[in-house]
């Protein structure tokens, strides 16, 4: 185990007053460079060698002064010779070195002065002084001993490459027939060994020493020599044996059942062996636990490997949960009691009783960094403790946070066991951190407490049998994103039973189950809840099934993240619509809404009264499915549904071609329009034969082909009510063809436009399902749904098809609190702004509804034209203008309540 920094420095003023003032490199070196290593408790005969021959870049033998493989090269001179051509010396040396033995760091000194080279950061120099400022420069060579706190990067490519390695090796294991179960452990074990030669558990390098020296070449040892180890490392000193050869008894008894469990042998070649040693050469010090773990448990999966890094989950992202459900609580209160010691006593074991559950907890992403989260406030709280003390002789009497505090709930084995070692290698990285912190070397070896991680099904297993809830403070994760259509069929008896039978369940999303466990969970408790979910979950008909119920339980929301994209930095950048809410069922006084002004920016917190379902400051109403407008207006329906099986739908061209063999078809074509043929003004033609008489359709064989083609089609349907079509197959599931002109609005609308493109058509046209149409409908109509207002109402009412708005008839249209009792003077107001829109549409003839509505290409025109008809529709609602959209959702949801009661 490392000594403590203050044994190296006093160790470095001896080293410093006895070789001060050597000068012969010849005669000494040797000598100087072996009481180097000693500084740090170091034998330089185990670890290095000196005068290793290799070959030059230039053909010739070159002979290192001192190698210590992967680590460093150390090239030394008499007093007074140039450096620089030291250093370019030791460069000739790197062309006959083996890849897996290239040191990190370049050594150069003529006794009197030291200058050391880090070739991660392009070989720069990170360090020059004399031998007399060594004892206050030595942790300059932290890596010597494992002792120094890398700086962990999540996006560092590093995690990505390391991972990879440990992929490679997955897939040699693999072949020879090593699967499963024992893979997985094997696995686990190796990430911890790994990890452990670059970070003060082990000796620096002492397990990669150990394969490289101690085991044959052609690989045909090394698993015996593995599961020997393995045994070793979960075996106390104690009770070992006393021959044990002797390049066992350095490693430490780990414990922490990692290595309890009996496994079968794995069998290694020499690449196989190469490909460990490889792993071995890597700097495990910088790889990031948090994000690790979801990247080592992709090398499991050949497909999901090739995105390797495409699904982790940023800190960032996690860090907005875990900030607004307790830490940032946390902070203030330590900032406000740091300057009482009695308090800081109280707060510090306040700390240490904290527990934390993730029923979705994956490879433990988010109880890693909540883990190091509370660690560094922690670190702060001893700081202040401590900060009249002179020394502090005994960390761990200090420290009280610990991974015991932790628990998950797992579906699979393998990322279960990943959790748990995970938060063993963060909590090493603090305890590293501590340590550089006060001086004093610090590990929790053997490891004697562990994260309790249950491998199973969340939603078939009792959370209180895993931890009582009268001892757990907090519920945190991100559970799997389904939606109701990508289920199965378990999956969604799941969901039916969880709900407790709840009408409507099959339509709610799989992470709907965390949430109803959850509320019955915290029932009767203080206990706080924050799940990362799809925005599905708090628009459209979702939230009459999922929140209606979740409120008549008692439950409150607290604080709420609204859309954002929930990325990461990796390749790949897997992206979903996300939000977070935080919940109890105590009210809390402190609620707040984090916004965004996009779904790529930061968020601005936002204090409120009240959060709703729909995750603004507003009435706790819910908006149900309703079948007729809650107010006196136009009825709305969808267009016409063939369930045809494309036959009867024609581009220009194919239809110019049918014709050409069946010209009496012509009158029967009408012009098609969906969502995406009225925004993009894209030409298509239906066959209508609804209306043509047998004996017609009996002379217009290739219409009649059509026709007996779709009928086919639909008899081959696994729905009854489409299998009873085919009995009429010129016919449509849904048919609606208004007379004259109809409002027009499309069923799915891109979420980056600021306004819907609505518009007009005549009967020539026919509509399809993807858009929704209306009759009776007049300017005055076409002009407040074109307006911010009601797109307010869409933007928190609607469902989402991926990221675009799903405009629903019976949840957004039918809802919307339409202004009341206008006078005739503010209709005309209205009705003229829209025909404005109209006339500013018409003078752009050459552009789409599409182009015209994106909002970087909108003309400035059309833009003016919207805003004079937001004031005219707004003037109806009320004469104080709206400041904001949620203004205006807060004055939209009052009129709303007023409707229904």
């Amino acid at each position: 185990m490392p000594l403590s920094w203050n044994e190296i420095r006093n160790r470095a003023y001896k080293f410093e007053k006895e070789w001060a003032d050597e000068t012969d490199e010849r005669a000494e070196a040797k000598s100087f460079w072996d009481a180097f290593f000693e500084v740090f408790g170091i034998s330089r005969r185990r670890v290095a060698t000196f005068e290793k021959r290799v070959k030059k870049i230039d053909g010739k033998d070159g002979y290192i002064d001192l190698l210590w493989k992967s680590v460093i090269l150390i090239e030394h001179k008499s007093k007074g010779k140039n450096l620089d051509r030291a250093h370019e010396q030791a460069k000739d040396y790197f062309s006959g070195i083996k890849d897996e033995d290239l040191p990190r760091y370049i050594l150069v000194s003529d006794f009197a002065r030291f200058r050391l080279y880090d070739l991660d950061k392009d070989a720069d120099i990170i360090a020059e002084f004399s031998i007399r400022e060594l004892p206050n420069k030595i942790k300059y060579f932290a890596f010597m001993i494992g002792y120094q706190v890398s700086e962990i990067k999540p996006e560092d490519p590093v995690n990505v490459k390391a991972a990879e390695k440990m992929g490679f090796l997955h897939d040699q294991l693999k072949e020879i027939g090593y699967e499963g179960h024992n893979l997985e452990i094997y696995l686990v074990r190796l990430l911890f060994c790994l990890f452990a030669d670059d970070t003060g558990i082990f000796e620096k390098n002492l397990f990669k020493d150990f394969i490289s020296i101690h085991t044959k070449e052609d690989g045909s040892d090394l698993a015996a020599q593995m599961n020997y180890l393995f045994h070793i490392l979960n075996t106390p000193h104690e009770k070992r044996l006393k021959d044990l050869p002797e390049q066992l008894t350095p490693f430490e008894y780990v414990n922490g059942k990692l290595f309890e469990e009996t496994t079968n042998p794995a069998n290694f070649t020499s690449t196989m062996r190469k490909t460990l040693l490889d792993a071995c050469s890597m700097d495990w010090s910088k790889i990031s636990p948090a994000i690790f773990g979801s990247l080592f448990q992709s090398v499991m999966d050949v497909k999901a490997r090739r995105h390797l890094g495409a699904h982790y989950t940023s800190e960032t992202n996690i860090l907005k949960l875990i900030n607004a459900l307790f830490l940032d609580d946390l902070k203030k209160e330590f900032q406000k009691i740091k300057s009482s010691k009695k308090k800081l006593m109280q707060f510090h074991e306040k700390l240490a009783e904290l527990t934390f559950l993730d029923p979705a907890c994956g490879c433990g992403n988010f109880l890693v960094i909540t883990y190091r989260e509370l660690r560094l406030l922690e670190l702060q709280v001893i700081k202040a403790l401590t900060a009249k003390d002179e020394m502090v002789l005994n960390i761990n009497m200090l420290l009280k946070v610990d991974v015991d505090q932790f628990y998950g709930i797992e579906y699979e084995e393998f990322p279960a066991q990943i959790a748990q070692v995970a938060l063993w290698l963060i909590d090493h990285q603090m305890n590293l951190m501590v340590s550089e912190t006060f001086g004093l070397y610090y590990a929790r070896l053997p490891l004697k407490k562990a994260a309790t991680i249950v491998n199973g099904n969340a939603l078939n297993l009792e959370w209180e049998k895993i931890i009582p809830k009268n001892k757990l403070k907090y519920i945190l994760g991100n559970p799997p994103f389904i939606g109701s259509k990508y289920q199965d069929k378990e999956q969604r008896k799941e969901i039916v039973e969880v709900s407790r039978n709840l009408k409507g369940a099959k339509i709610l999303d799989y992470v709907s189950g965390w949430y109803f466990i959850a509320s019955e969970y915290i029932k009767d408790t203080d206990i706080r809840v924050a799940f990362v979910s799809t925005n599905s979950i708090s628009q459209g008909e979702q939230v009459g099934v999922l929140w209606k119920e979740l409120f008549s339980r008692g439950v409150s929301i607290n604080f709420a993240h609204k859309t954002f994209q929930w990325n990461n930095e990796a390749r790949g950048n897997a992206a979903v619509h996300c939000v977070i809410i935080g919940f109890s069922m105590m009210e809390s006084k402190n609620k707040k809404i984090f916004e965004y002004d996009n779904i790529r920016s930061d968020p601005h917190e936002v204090k409120a009264t009240n959060i709703n379902a729909y995750l603004f400051d507003g009435p706790s109403v819910i908006i149900e499915s309703r079948r007729n407008p809650i107010c006196e207006s136009p009825v709305l329906g969808i267009g016409n549904q063939p369930i045809d099986g494309g036959y009867y739908l024609f581009t220009p061209e194919e239809k110019q071609e049918f014709l050409k063999g069946e010209p009496e078809a012509e009158k029967y074509f009408k012009k098609w329009v969906g969502a995406r043929e009225f925004l993009n003004n894209i030409e298509r033609w239906f066959l209508w034969l609804g209306d043509c008489s047998p004996s017609t359709l009996k002379n217009m064989p290739a219409c009649l082909d059509l026709v007996k083609k779709v009928q086919e089609y639909r008899k081959k349907s696994k729905r009854i009510p489409t299998i009873k079509l085919s009995k009429t197959p010129t016919r449509l599931q849904v048919e609606n063809f208004p007379e004259g002109n109809f409002l027009v609005i499309p069923a799915v609308s891109s979420e980056r436009r600021r306004f819907i493109p609505i518009g007009f058509l005549n009967s020539s046209y026919m509509a399809s399902n993807k858009i929704n149409i209306s009759n009776s409908a007049t300017l005055f109509h076409f002009g407040v749904l074109s307006s911010t207002m009601h797109m307010a109402w869409v933007r928190y009412t609607a469902g989402r098809l991926k990221s675009d708005y799903n405009y629903s008839v019976f949840i957004v249209y039918n809802n919307f609190p339409w202004p009341m009792k206008v006078p005739k003077k503010k209709q005309i107001a209205v009705e003229n702004a829209a025909k404005t829109i109209f006339e500013v549409r018409k003078s752009f003839s050459d552009s789409t509804l599409s182009d015209l509505y994106d909002p970087i290409l909108m003309p400035v025109e059309l833009t003016k034209a919207h805003e004079k008809l937001d004031k005219v529709v707004d003037n109806c609602y009320r004469p104080q203008p709206f400041k904001n959209e949620m203004n205006r959702m807060a004055f939209l949801f009052n009129l709303y309540d007023k409707l229904i009661h």
